[in-house]
């Protein structure tokens, strides 16, 4: 890869092998088994008594997917990307099966707490996979073509766990992501592994160092990444009953609004990221952000709840895949795993602090939805402010 005044010179090298096929479908499949629950989730957890802990819903799950990053991370590096994908899956597997069966509020929350576990592991792994079996210089592409695959799942999802819980129960929906998970994991059994120098698994290597959690050559779009997701785990927890609020019968029409949206940005945004840079994308993806969440907030009707999606839609599909591939270049090239996992730290402490915090604050009273939205405003104003001070006074590439 070559740069010339400050654009990179694209390959024409095939990309579209099976490899990344595979792993895009695999993608679609696991995003969408574990997000197909998440409008359903807050009336189900009110069914068995537990309105109170709907802030937990999500921050539970992202506990735990914070706190498996280190491992997964190192894992990935070790023994290879493609049983760290297995792992992940498996999980969300036994957990659809096992939510009909716990049905107190204590054994769902267990549940949630343990199901953060499928996306602590597979995203990482399916990211350095993806870095693995695509040209350099088309990073950005190829990692805006992975998220418009895993953002199909979560679109269709949400909006296809409504419909079944419309039309059938909880319990079929909850086995209906148990078979979303089983296709994931057919089509990762099918890749075949990456890592030239993989170790066998031995106990020693759950055994994490201070060294093992973060990569400091990463930090830069980690912190970009909390100060993004943090509107994230507020939109997961509040977004059904704002919804249900402007009269919307299917709570999944947000995220259906806001994935389509964002799926051909991605391929666009990740292409521009390769060819003009990761950080001049990123600054028009928060500004984007900052202004989706301002109407979403602001505009308590149908269709201005539709705009605010599709700003935000947008705002995520044209950040994500470039925060991806500016991560893979600042990281070590034995350490791709590490810098992935500490990108996903960020964001899984980013959705969990705002699920835990609005849902805190929300107790049903839909009246202080705005003022929450617009906190979250105001961190994507502190990322673009950030953004453009390490710009100026090159801290970080690219």
């Amino acid at each position: 890869m070559t740069i010339r005044r400050n654009k990179i010179v694209l390959s024409k090298q095939g990309m579209y092998t099976s490899k990344f096929i595979l792993i895009c479908l695999g993608s679609l499949f696991f995003s969408a088994s574990y997000n197909m629950l998440i409008p359903e989730l807050p009336s189900y957890l009110s069914s068995l008594g537990g309105a109170k802990y709907i802030g937990l819903i999500i921050a539970l799950f992202t506990l735990t997917a914070g706190i498996s990053r280190p491992f997964s991370g190192k894992l990935t590096d070790t023994i290879g990307r493609k049983p760290v994908m297995v792992f992940g899956a498996m999980v969300c597997l036994v957990c659809g099966c096992f939510y009909p069966i716990l049905t107190t509020v204590y054994g769902f929350l267990l549940l949630r707490l343990f199901h953060g576990f499928s996306t602590g592991f597979t995203p990482t792994a399916a990211s350095t996979f993806v870095s693995d079996v695509v040209p350099r210089e088309r990073l950005g592409e190829a990692m805006g073509i992975q998220g418009i695959a895993f953002s199909t799942g979560l679109a269709l999802g949400p909006a296809l766990g409504s419909f079944i819980k419309l039309y059938f129960s909880y319990s079929v929906l909850f086995y209906s992501s148990s078979a979303m998970a089983f296709l994931a994991l057919l089509l990762i059994m099918n890749l075949k592994e990456t890592l030239p120098k993989k170790q066998p698994f031995r106990l020693g290597l759950l055994k994490i160092s201070k060294n093992d959690i973060i990569a400091l050559e990463a930090l830069p779009p980690a912190i970009i990444t909390f100060l993004s997701y943090v509107g994230f785990g507020v939109v997961l927890t509040l977004i059904p009953d704002w919804t249900e609020a402007v009269g919307f019968v299917n709570k999944g029409v947000f995220f259906i609004v806001f994935t389509i949206s964002s799926l051909f940005v991605r391929f666009i945004a990740g292409r521009l990221s390769d060819s003009y840079g990761r950080i001049k994308v990123i600054v028009v993806g928060l500004v984007l952000l900052l202004i989706a969440l301002v109407l979403i907030g602001r505009l308590n009707t149908q269709s201005g709840l539709l705009i605010g999606a599709s700003i935000y839609g947008l705002a995520m599909g044209i950040i994500s895949p470039a925060i991806n591939a500016w991560t893979i270049d600042l990281s070590l090239p034995e350490q791709k795993g590490k810098a992935i996992a500490t990108m996903y730290i960020a964001l899984e402490a980013g959705i969990g602090l705002g699920a835990l915090c609005s849902g805190w604050y929300y107790q049903e009273a839909t009246s202080r939805i705005p003022f929450i939205m617009y906190c979250c405003a105001g961190l994507a104003f502190v990322g673009i402010v950030y953004i453009i001070v390490i710009k100026r006074n090159n801290i970080a590439k690219y």
